[in-house]
Formats: C-alpha cells, structure tokens, sequence
C-alpha cells in the first residue's frame, strides 16, 4: 500500500508538531534534572497521559487488535491483567516514589534512587541497575525502531532500510533536543490520538454493520467460540496472560514518570485520568479487534489484509471507512504510540548513561551543559546502536523483547515495592533481589517449563530473596530508618 496525499500531509504536519514541541522543550531545559527529569514540573494531565503513551506502543493499536481478532475475547486476558497492574501501580508506587527519591538525594532515575535508598557507597547497585536497563532497553529500542520502519514501508512504499532511519530520526530529533519535557509533552498529543483513533474506530466498525446486535450475531454465525473468554485457555495461560500487570512496578520508563510528577497533590487527579485513558484505550483496541470478525467476515472481498496479518485490522479499518484526511489522522495514532514509547526508552538509556556511568565514575566535576549535551549524545549512540541491531527486522533479537518486560518486572517490580513499603529492607536484599529476578526470567524463558509465564517465578524468587538476604543482613542504618518513617507520614497525611 502506498499513501494518499492526504496521509502524507497529515504525517508531515504530526512530524513537524513533534519537532516544535522538541524545540519548545529545548528552550526550557536549562540542567541536567530538566533534561531527563523535567524539574519535576510534570501537572496531573501530563503526568497520567505521558506515563500511559510511554506504556502502550504500537502493540496497542496493532498487536491487541489483531490477537482478538484471530482468538476472539479468549485473547483480551491480558488487557485485563495491565488495568489490574497498572492501577496497583498508581495507588501504592506513585506517591511513595515521588517523595522517596526527592528526600534520598533528589535521585534522578532509578539507579541513583536505589543507590541513595540504601547508602550504597560502593555503587554496585548503580551499576548493576543501569546495565540491566542499558541491555533490556537497548533490544526494546531496537523493536521500536523495526515497528516504525515497518509503519512507514508499508505506508509510502519505502525500503525497509531507508524507513529505518527515517522512523529512527524523526524520534530522535526531538528527543535529542528537547529531552523529558519534550518526550512528556508530545507524549501529551500522542496519548490523545491514541485515545480518539481506537474511539472512532470501533464505532464506524459496529455502526457499519448496522449496530451492535447486527454486529454480534454476525461474529456468532462467522467465529464459533468468539465470546467465550476461555475457548483454548488452560489456567496457566489464562494467570501468564494476567500476570503481564506485575510488570509494571519494575518499568523504568513509567517510574520515571512519578518522580519527575509536580507533587504528590497531582497523584490522584493523576491516576483517575491514566486509568480513564487506559480502561478506553484497551477497550478500544479489543473492540476493534472484536468487532472486526463481523466487519470483515461479511466483506470477505476486502479481507485480504486482515486475512494475511491479522495485526493490520486496525490499519485495514482506518482505510476503508474513514475520510482520507481523517485517515491520516488515525495512522498517525499508530506512529505515535511506536514514537511515545521509543522516544521514553532512549531517553532513560541516556539517562542512565550520563547520571550514573559518566557523571559517578568519569567526570564528577561536571557542568550542568556538559551533562545535557552529554545526554543528547548518548541518545544518538543509543538510537545508532538500535538501528544496528535492528537491521534484520527478522533477527531474534525481536522474540527477545517480549522476555524485556518480564526481565523489568521480575529484576525491579519486588526491589521498587518493598524498598517503598518496608523499611528493614537492605542494600544486600536489594542486590539479591534485582539478580535473582533477572536470572530466574532468562533461565525459565530458555527452558519454558510449565508454559508459565517467566514474570511469575521471577517476581516470586526476587521477592523472596529479598526478604530472606535483608533478614539475615544486620539493620539498615539510622538515617535509612527515619527516611522511610518520614516519607509513610507524608503518604499518610496525604491520604496515599
């Protein structure tokens, strides 16, 4: 398929939009913390969308629609698991985290927050913390990369090595210039195309059809089975499916979020708008997927896209019943929740890069310029090195990346948790937990034993190891005490 006019406009005016907005943020970034952090200036509006669009990527407009629409509801388990997860999530790490890494050294990404929560003079924690950031979200850089190229070759007939770049580039660009605010606020934009393509478009598919009970009864002649939610579901699978909600306690490009927050009176307005996006957002693209069997199941002439890649539905949907120039504007939501995501994962790697490898170990002395150039720089090597990788879009660095979220959620999920919620916990407890989580999810991945999802184990053993290591290590110190004590009066006061 090559675009219309129409699209191409309309994607040349969302590029250039992101590229004012990353020059905006250029203008207001002065220092290192505006530069990954945001000043920590983030309202309630920009705190729950950007959190939510730098969550969701192309899986949410491509991936989701296109599992229920070849297994029917049996496939949206997991939609249900992420609401579950990432309500947690908001309610009990949110505010915790927001106090908690301004009162332990005004900490600027996680590697410095776990450092400075167990006085960790040694920096191993630091270091351990970043490499396994630099590692899992190198490879997910790299699958972000591939989703773009492969937007933009199927769009205006590109190769694929020329769409590599030019998806590549125009995230970086306003990455590299405008860093956390920028990435924030085009985040902004992103998560309400997002929101407004995966409303309009199951209501043109039903209202196509005639309706929702001209719809149903369609989907109950054409897929046998598609209502039931446990048609070729075994237990296990239905608990990994769910258990995809764990992972979001140990997602740094979401944590990162709840530190860079205004404060902790934004968390609750906060939290009622993310979950709001995100309940509408997964509904959406279920109902897509869903509403779709009917929609193509009585137009089998126009079922040759869908037939041969099930993940297109929703690209297919955009084409055949929308205006062109509204069109655009719902394939652009697709480009942007593969930016939203992208541009949050170069923006942590170099982070990590600049706060907690050059500015520790290479050059304390540092300026504040020197550390935001610095920043920019890493994001280019990040991008660079994501291209690289990604230049096979058939590699199996791709099948690797589904392990990332339970390699976060299993290696940071129980140490981001507990470090909040208990005080005994130790820094001996935090290194246990952080290896052991990330071991158990490759070595269970690599042997698939039971089927089960390889976040369940992992979280279960890092948990554990925490609590066992911290138990037999002698008491946190004083000052590590009286932190934790001061910041669950905070949260108590303010009702968290």
């Amino acid at each position: 398929m090559t675009a219309n006019t129409p699209t191409i406009v309309t994607f040349a005016i969302y590029l250039l939009g992101m590229l004012l907005i990353g020059w905006a943020g250029y203008k207001a970034t002065d220092s290192l913390s505006d530069y990954i952090l945001g000043g920590r200036s983030l309202g309630p509006v920009v705190t729950a969308l950007s959190a939510g669009a730098s969550d969701m990527s192309g899986w949410l407009l491509m991936g989701l629609p296109g599992a229920v629409f070849s297994q029917g509801l049996s496939a949206s388990w997991i939609a249900i698991g992420l609401c579950m997860g990432a309500w947690l999530n908001w309610r009990f790490v949110a505010a915790r985290l927001r106090i908690y890494t301004e009162k332990v050294g005004n900490a600027l990404t996680l590697p410095d927050y776990f450092t400075n929560r167990f006085e960790d003079k040694s920096n191993l924690l630091r270091i351990v913390t970043a490499l396994v950031i630099l590692v899992f979200f190198t490879i997910y850089c790299a699958s972000g990369v591939v989703a773009g190229a492969r937007l933009f070759e199927s769009m205006f007939g590109m190769d694929y090595h020329t769409a590599l770049w030019v998806g590549a580039i125009a995230t970086m660009a306003y990455v590299f210039i405008g860093g956390f605010l920028a990435v924030s606020w085009t985040d902004t934009i992103q998560a309400s195309l997002m929101i407004t393509a995966l409303i309009l478009a199951p209501l043109m598919v039903i209202y196509a059809d005639g309706g929702i009970g001209a719809s149903t009864a369609i989907i109950e002649t054409a897929r046998s089975g598609a209502f039931d939610m446990f048609k070729g579901q075994t237990v296990i699978a239905v608990v990994s499916l769910m258990a995809w909600g764990l992972g979001y306690f140990g997602q740094p490009h979401i944590l990162v979020r709840f530190m860079a927050a205004e404060s902790i009176k934004t968390i609750p307005a906060a939290r009622r708008i993310g979950m709001s996006w995100m309940v509408l957002c997964l509904g959406g693209a279920v109902a897509v997927g869903f509403f779709g069997i009917a929609f193509f199941g009585s137009r089998p002439d126009l079922a040759a896209g869908v037939n041969a890649n099930s993940e297109n539905v929703f690209l297919e949907v955009a084409k055949l019943l929308f205006n062109p120039w509204v069109s655009g504007v719902l394939l652009a939501a697709v480009l942007a929740a593969v930016m939203s995501t992208l541009s949050c994962q170069l923006l942590v790697c170099s982070s990590a890069l600049t706060q907690d490898i050059y500015k520790t170990f290479l050059n304390k002395s540092a300026s504040q310029q020197q550390l935001v150039w610095f920043g920019r720089a890493m994001v280019f090597v990040i991008a660079v090195i994501a291209i690289i990788i990604a230049q096979d879009p058939d590699a199996k660095v791709l099948s690797m990346v589904s392990n990332a979220w339970a390699g976060f959620g299993a290696a940071f999920g129980p140490l981001v948790l507990l470090s909040l919620l208990w005080g005994r916990m130790t820094r001996n407890g935090a290194l246990a937990g952080m290896i052991v989580g990330a071991v158990t999810v490759l070595v269970w991945q690599h042997f698939q034993w039971f089927k089960l999802y390889e976040i369940i184990p992992g979280f279960a053993l890092s948990a554990i190891a925490i609590v066992v290591v911290s138990l037999l290590d002698k008491l946190p110190s004083a000052t590590i005490l009286a932190t934790h004590r001061q910041v669950e009066s905070e949260i108590a006061a303010h009702g968290e």
